[in-house]
């Protein structure tokens, strides 16, 4: 009986240390073939305040730090001032939607809190195309 307290203690540790080592912690992205891991790893090694970590044929998706938990408007300013180093001009907030303006073009950006530390953002290709 000794003997099976102890390996089912063992087989718990280690399922225990695979998940925080895979973050798997984490909610699920929603982008496909990118693992929480790969996401995290890319913003720390980056010096960036936002990192770009997909693009697919609509949008280009970036990950960046809420810093305050509580205060989503960080995140918000970091997307403002790179939206408006392209030359977007911020127009508006509604929701989870920040809407930017450009030679009669119109930008919307959406942020999701993916958890608490971490925001994604999913910016329409056009931003990078004008």
């Amino acid at each position: 009986m000794k003997r099976i307290g102890i390996i089912l203690g063992i087989i718990v540790v280690i399922v225990v240390v695979f998940i925080f080592v895979n973050k798997s912690y984490y909610p699920s992205l929603p982008i496909d073939n990118l693992s929480a891991k790969e996401v995290i790893e890319k913003l720390k090694k980056s010096d960036e305040k936002i990192v770009e970590i997909a693009t697919d044929d609509d949008s280009t998706w970036y990950i960046t730090r809420n810093e305050n938990k509580d205060n989503v408007l960080i995140a918000d300013e970091i997307i403002k001032q790179m939206i408006g180093s392209n030359g977007w001009d911020f127009k508006d907030k509604m929701g989870a939607g920040l809407f930017f303006e450009k030679e009669e073009e119109k930008l919307i950006v959406t942020t999701q809190m993916w958890t608490g530390k971490y925001v994604l953002v999913q910016v329409q290709n056009k931003y990078k195309e004008l």
